[in-house]
């Protein structure tokens, strides 16, 4: 008989193997580039320093963390994610983010891929009916909202590990790419998060609701919205889509319109950071205090020193 603490030796040393391979491949591949560096598809990132939280709009991927770690908010729900674990967005959602971990010795490596909502549905037609792993209900407030934390498995990293040494070769990338691909998004279909990638690829899902709202409000970010409307162009009750849309990204859709103005508006700085009565008017401000009042809320500082902040430390960067 096999010891099994021999077994448990050789799945932890396989695991570390895989886990420097991944390392070494993103760190050739983001060689030379200051930012996230995407090559069909698929981004690799590569920095040695930590980063001041930054806000965007995430749209439905998949992050993994080789070394280091990186922390994403959504409202006050905080998501860090480290070497081995993967975050999973499943809709479009306004997070702040920015890497707590990382150092010259060790920087912090990380690989993205988008999720394609038309592969996923192809996956699902072609299963059989998923018997897999209950979904994970994640910890207290987080548990719900469309994103989540989990741990890679061995098949995952398998997968990533065959995706990047594939970006090394153009032209078995072009023809075996796509498939790695799409075996990514079963292993995540079938893994911890399942229940939420499996939404995207589902048109009648909540999921599919919230993102409709979600496109509707970002259409009209810099308008005055009446949530009655909303409601009609989805065919629910404005409590039916407060408690839809709250589930998805932890927040009103009101709410979620201010964080895409605000956000909106800390791009528009970095550009004309002495025009900040133009840039508030711009994001749908007819109140400069009020702006300034929102916008300090948000990010900790007044839009003016918020912005010569940033741009300091970008030509720092540089």
């Amino acid at each position: 008989m096999h010891d099994p603490r021999n077994l448990a030796q050789i799945v932890f040393t396989g695991l570390m193997d895989r886990m420097a391979e991944l390392r070494s491949l993103i760190s050739r591949l983001a060689a030379g580039s200051s930012g996230p560096k995407w090559l069909d598809g698929v981004m690799a990132f590569a920095t040695h320093q930590v980063t001041e939280p930054l806000g965007n709009i995430t749209e439905p991927a998949f992050a993994f963390v080789a070394q280091g770690t990186k922390r994403s908010m959504l409202g006050n729900h905080v998501f860090d994610y480290h070497a081995g674990q993967y975050l999973v967005v499943s809709v479009d959602l306004p997070l702040t983010g920015n890497i707590i971990q990382a150092s010259t010795a060790e920087p912090f490596l990380a690989l993205g891929l988008p999720l394609q909502a038309d592969v996923i549905a192809q996956l699902l037609l072609e299963a059989r009916p998923y018997s897999g792993p209950r979904p994970y209900s994640g910890a207290g407030a987080n548990a719900g909202v469309g994103l989540a934390v989990s741990d890679a498995d061995d098949d995952l990293l398998d997968c990533l590990i065959r995706l990047l040494r594939l970006q090394e070769r153009p032209d078995d990338l072009r023809i075996l790419g796509p498939a790695v691909k799409r075996e990514i998004h079963w292993r995540l279909m079938t893994g911890p998060q399942g229940h939420l990638v499996r939404q995207i690829g589902l048109a009648d899902s909540r999921l599919s609701l919230v993102a409709h709202a979600i496109r509707w409000i970002r259409a009209r970010y810099d308008q005055v919205i009446r949530i009655d409307d909303l409601a009609d162009d989805l065919g629910l009750s404005v409590s039916s889509l407060n408690r839809n849309f709250r589930a998805v990204t932890a927040m009103s859709p009101v709410q979620y319109q201010k964080q895409l103005r605000l956000q909106e508006a800390r791009i528009k700085l970095l550009a004309a950071p002495d025009d900040i009565a133009s840039v508030g008017y711009g994001v749908g401000y007819d109140s400069p205090s009020q702006f300034s009042r929102e916008y300090r809320r948000m990010f900790g500082a007044p839009p003016g020193e918020d912005a010569a902040r940033l741009r300091n430390l970008v030509t720092i960067q540089e």
